[in-house]
């Protein structure tokens, strides 16, 4: 980047001017020490509109000419209370947002009002964006120091690409390291969690030091424990770091501290084991530097009674003594604390300091293992899920990240269940991928074999450490856990693997539908701690509109299922379903089908484009609200092209049909389709109840939620686009970064569904809303280990994780096959009053996934 540069060129941001630019006043426009474009090069919107704001004595201008802007960067920080504050308000991220326009860029305060558009990940980098409303903030304690702030906001598409090699107009922008516009914090926290550590205040640069202990007077931690009271100053300690965990951020608007973090040591001499507890800015400079086997000399520290509450991890060593009555603190002052990185080459025997005892599991020996007990994984990532999130709380901006993850390591079919949240190691969070080598430590059992399915998978603690391919996967800073049996043994199992049978079968991505919920409702209700358990139908639109990116949920409704429809995976892009029409429900009807279409529209109310090939029908749309004297025909799309769907003879259905079923449910012969010899029927690919034909023109809402977006299909995962694949399912970056070449496009890459989806109509228990959702089962034939078969034949219950292979020489069900069985089952529930667990996800960008996870009928309520 060219800070100097007295003539810098427009980039490609289609945001460039070629305007005369006049003479300006660099004292006049806010912001510091300016740069000012030549008079040959383009005008620069940024500054023109920095022009029209001081000659505006409101200080807050609309723009005399809108000029699209790219954005680079979009940046989170707490804000503290201002001074005028007299309550304490709840914590409140504000955001600086990068642009450019091709001749500048410029760091610019995002008004709160628009905070939501980065909620929801409309506002994001490489992006264009629409600037209508601008106002200029001073910051009263810095001498010349104006804020630019955006206002009024249109955020556009996706560039193909943005120049990077814009000059801030503002060379304060510049300084390394980066500061927030406004407040007293020194750094940016990550976009998306405060788990993890982000931006240039965290160092990596500590390094190991030879050290003379002759005139070192060194503490045991049990001599330690039983005299801390009684001393003012404290000898050295001489320790290795047993576990690290991840960062705490404790930062709230009334506290007014620069770098609010504390993270837990826990340390470890041949007497014994005790935490450490290292806070505020010794983090950013000490963090990430601190790995787990490292020995440390800490000088000039403080002792104090230990927080009750807090449970320490299990030391590795069981003849360890667990000091649990104090706790060792490490601070940047009172005292200053010194921290010396002990070289391994100068550790010695009689310091006899305790190595690290890993609690590798095999995957066989999983099925053993009780409840809450902590053990570590190693294996060969299988699967590996998109990045999701949580809140911490109810009603509070924090949120946890989290991924599902697969592990195998050959002792099993089954892989490791791994529920795996952010461990404050974003370089391996986000760049995990399939193919790569796994270990994981401190890993919590989770089970339940009470319910059906049984529950069992693994998910991370407090002082969870992840390694990845790389030098340290094996090694922990020449602790070496090669030489455990179990370690070797996967090693020779990988050795005997080859890399395209694994990548053949290895999927990332899209929606995972896990865990399990439990086979009554009585039992789901039990298990949740939460106030409400069911919500209304009436205020699911409510619950969707309010997810912020990434965040997913789980809701319980009840209603009756009215309405099927199977979508197969091969056909869904060769022809267009009735439902896709609904794009145009509000043109003049000119036929029967016409006549069954409905308005269509997103959040927002715009018009949505197909956008994948599992797509049938435009369900982004979240609802129509009709007075009663206006009420609006909303009919769920009929099929044009019925298609037929191979029905087992063997099914576990019954044969023939049933008393009573209605007859687009009947069952026609068809000829010449047959499966492993057997004759075959056929049947329609949608089913309607006579209860929706009564009700579906008196709807007062109905909500279109059953589109199935490209970013909800797992893909199978290739080595060739790698790259392109993480970032897919990755959180969206806070910067931006060029592409190296042109991207391919997610519906390039195949499915890991063979299966399509349905488009499931729930109707609400007094006849007024309506709600479409997806129901996507797992299904690959190709590889069962990854398969989750879910059916309505069991009421939506997960029957199985894994499925069991089918005995002697029968092959698993074809897809349409077991599509003819799920259309069936539904017959069954036709008026029943049922409960129905839904997964909720808004995944950005206007896009919102709401898929059937299961259905609870009468006879499995309690």
């Amino acid at each position: 980047m060219s800070g100097e540069s007295d003539q810098p060129q427009a980039g490609p941001s289609h945001a460039g001017l070629d305007l005369p630019n006049p003479e300006i006043n660099p004292a006049a426009v806010p912001g510091g020490v300016i740069r000012r474009a030549g008079a040959q090069g383009p005008r620069s919107w940024i500054q023109k509109i920095l022009e029209q704001i001081m000659d505006s004595p409101l200080q807050w201008v609309t723009p005399s000419e809108v000029v699209p802007v790219a954005v680079l960067a979009v940046q989170r920080y707490l804000l503290e209370n201002e001074p005028r504050d007299t309550t304490p308000k709840p914590p409140l991220y504000c955001y600086d947002v990068t642009i450019s326009d091709g001749v500048y860029q410029e760091k610019c305060y995002l008004d709160p009002s628009l905070n939501f558009l980065v909620y929801k990940n409309i506002l994001k980098v490489g992006i264009e964006m629409k600037i209508f409303s601008v106002s200029c903030l001073y910051n009263e304690k810095r001498l010349g120091q104006g804020i630019l702030c955006i206002d009024n906001v249109h955020c556009g598409e996706t560039l193909d690409t943005i120049s990077l090699e814009t000059p801030f107009r503002n060379s304060a922008h510049e300084e390394i390291p980066e500061r927030p516009l406004r407040g007293g914090k020194s750094h940016y926290l990550a976009l998306w969690n405060n788990e993890d550590p982000y931006g240039d205040i965290w160092l990596t640069n500590k390094q190991p030091e030879e050290h003379n202990f002759n005139n070192t007077k060194i503490i045991f931690l049990s001599h330690l424990e039983m005299t801390w009271n009684k001393r003012r100053n404290f000898p050295a300690l001489l320790v290795r770091i047993l576990h690290k965990s991840r960062l705490r951020y404790y930062g709230k608007p009334d506290k007014n501290m620069i770098e609010p973090y504390q993270t837990f040591l826990e340390v470890a001499d041949s007497s014994g084991t005790v935490s450490v507890i290292m806070w505020n800015a010794l983090c950013p400079e000490w963090y990430k530097s601190l790995r787990v086997g490292l020995v440390l000399l800490l000088q000039d520290y403080s002792v104090k009674k230990s927080y009750p509450l807090r449970l320490q991890p299990l030391p590795v060593d069981p003849q360890i003594k667990l000091i649990s009555t104090m706790e060792v603190c490490l601070n940047l002052r009172d005292p200053p604390t010194n921290i010396i990185i002990i070289p391994e080459s100068q550790v010695k025997p009689e310091w006899r300091l305790p190595e690290l005892n890993h609690r590798f599991v095999t995957r066989s020996e999983l099925d053993d293992m009780p409840e809450k007990q902590i053990c570590d994984v190693i294996g060969l990532l299988v699967f590996v899920g998109r990045v999701q999130r949580s809140k911490k709380k109810e009603n509070c901006e924090d949120f946890w990240s989290h991924r599902w993850i697969h592990v195998a390591d050959g002792t099993s079919e089954q892989p490791f269940i791994v529920e795996l949240f952010s461990t404050s190691q974003p370089e391996i969070f986000e760049n995990i991928c399939p193919m790569t080598y796994f270990m994981c430590t401190q890993l919590k059992v989770v089970r339940n074999d009470t319910q059906v399915p049984k529950l069992l998978y693994l998910t991370t603690t407090n002082e969870s450490c992840v390694f990845i391919t790389g030098e340290q996967f094996l090694c922990h800073r020449g602790q070496l856990c090669a030489n455990d049996t179990k370690v070797k043994n996967f090693i020779q199992w990988i050795k005997t693997k080859t890399d395209s049978g694994e990548e053949k079968n290895s999927v990332i991505g899209g929606y995972y539908p896990y865990p399990p919920v439990p086979e009554t409702f009585s039992k789901y209700r039990s298990s949740l701690k939460v106030e409400s358990l069911l919500t209304a139908i009436s205020e699911v639109r409510k619950e969707i509109e309010d997810l912020q990116y990434r965040e997913q949920k789980r809701i319980a409704i009840q209603g009756i299922i009215t309405v099927i429809k199977y979508i197969p995976h091969s056909s869904a892009t060769e022809s267009t379903s009735a439902s896709e029409t609904l794009r145009n429900g509000n043109r003049p009807s000119t036929s029967q089908a016409a006549e069954r279409e409905s308005q269509c529209q997103d959040i927002n109310g715009k018009q949505h484009q197909n956008d994948g090939p599992m797509s049938s029908q435009c369900s982004q749309s979240t609802y129509t609200s009709l007075s009663p004297a206006k009420k609006k025909r909303i009919v769920q799309g009929q099929c044009a092209n019925l298609v037929p769907v191979p029905q087992l003879e063997t099914s576990v259905q019954t044969r023939g049909n049933k008393p009573g079923m209605p007859s687009i449910f009947q069952r026609r012969e068809s000829t010449n389709i047959s499966l492993h010899g057997k004759a075959r029927k056929t049947i329609c690919h949608r089913w309607e109840s006579q209860l929706w034909r009564e009700k579906k023109f008196g709807l007062i809402e109905h909500l279109h939620y059953s589109y199935v977006y490209p970013e909800s299909i797992p893909r199978k995962f290739t080595l060739e686009h790698k790259n392109f694949l993480i970032q897919q399912y990755n959180s969206q970056p806070a910067k931006y970064t060029p592409p190296k070449e042109r991207p391919p496009k997610l519906n390039d890459f195949k499915s890991a569904r063979s299966l399509g989806h349905f488009e499931v109509t729930i109707l609400g228990l007094n006849h007024e809303i309506a709600i479409d959702v997806a129901f996507l089962p797992m299904y690959c034939p190709e590889d069962i280990r990854t398969s989750q078969i879910d059916t309505l034949l069991t009421c939506m219950n997960y029957s199985c994780v894994y499925p069991q292979e089918p005995n002697g020489n029968a092959r698993m069900p074809g897809p349409r096959a077991i599509a003819g069985d799920i259309l069936k089952a539904v017959t069954e529930l036709d008026r029943m009053h049922v409960v129905c667990i839904l997964d909720i996800c808004n995944l950005g960008d206007n896009k919102v996934e709401v898929y059937l996870h299961k259905i609870y009928s009468p006879d499995n309520i309690y």
